[in-house]
């Protein structure tokens, strides 16, 4: 069984209506809800953030910051704003220090990221032994892979790194279709985020409720 995680995002960045969005979808039965720490003010993704909590949801924030500063200001932002995973970034041993004491799931990104939109780099043993480096380090929760951001052979890429490690996988970007969450869930990832794919309407479905619910309906998947 794999969890679904629904994104607020489009383009790797917060939309600008998202509470709005959260709110005509939230008795969808989600349980998992992020968002990314650009597109909105910080006040604004506060607000988002409590309706979220407010809900029940686990609060997920995901870095794309480009610079190892703008990264450790988004990791304060998220400490600010109480999210209960953070996901993405690339330096970890400064994160885990900055996350130290704090109530947040890290999920790092594993394998060389570049780029806005982020790609993932690297060939599969590359990312691999980068995902067993960084589980070995006890502050770090699970991992957050970019699978069908890789130029490679995404399932293999998945099924790999999570036979590699012990903990939690999320995948990550460009699940735009049925088959890929089907994919990922045969790989074992403990969850998978969909988020521009149903703002651009690439699910079977054109009502944005509906096609969170086509997700969730789908066999293997739970909330």
């Amino acid at each position: 069984m794999s969890h679904f995680i629904l994104m607020l995002t489009r383009n790797d960045q917060t939309v600008t209506n998202a509470r709005e969005v959260y709110q005509s979808i939230s008795r969808c039965g989600l349980k998992y809800v992020g968002f990314k720490d650009i597109g909105l003010s910080f006040d604004e993704l506060k607000l988002l953030a409590s309706d979220i909590r407010q809900d029940g949801c686990k609060v997920m924030l995901e870095v794309v910051s480009s610079t190892k500063e703008s990264e450790l200001r988004s990791i304060e932002a998220a400490i600010e704003l109480k999210v209960d995973y953070l996901l993405g970034g690339r330096h970890a041993k400064e994160a885990v220090k900055l996350l130290r004491g704090r109530d947040i799931q890290y999920f790092p990104f594993a394998g060389h990221t570049m780029g806005h939109p982020t790609k993932l780099t690297g060939s599969i043993p590359e990312i691999v032994e980068d995902a067993k480096e960084l589980c070995a380090m006890d502050s770090v929760h699970g991992l957050d892979l970019l699978a069908y951001r890789f130029a490679g052979d995404a399932p293999d890429l998945a099924c790999q790194v999570v036979k590699a490690v012990n903990k939690p996988v999320i995948a990550a970007g460009s699940i735009d279709r049925p088959e890929r969450v089907q994919a990922m869930r045969a790989a074992g990832m403990w969850a998978f985020t969909v988020g521009s794919a149903l703002f651009d309407g690439l699910f079977p479905i054109n009502n944005l409720k509906a096609q969170v619910e086509s997700v969730l309906e789908l066999d293997g998947v739970t909330t």
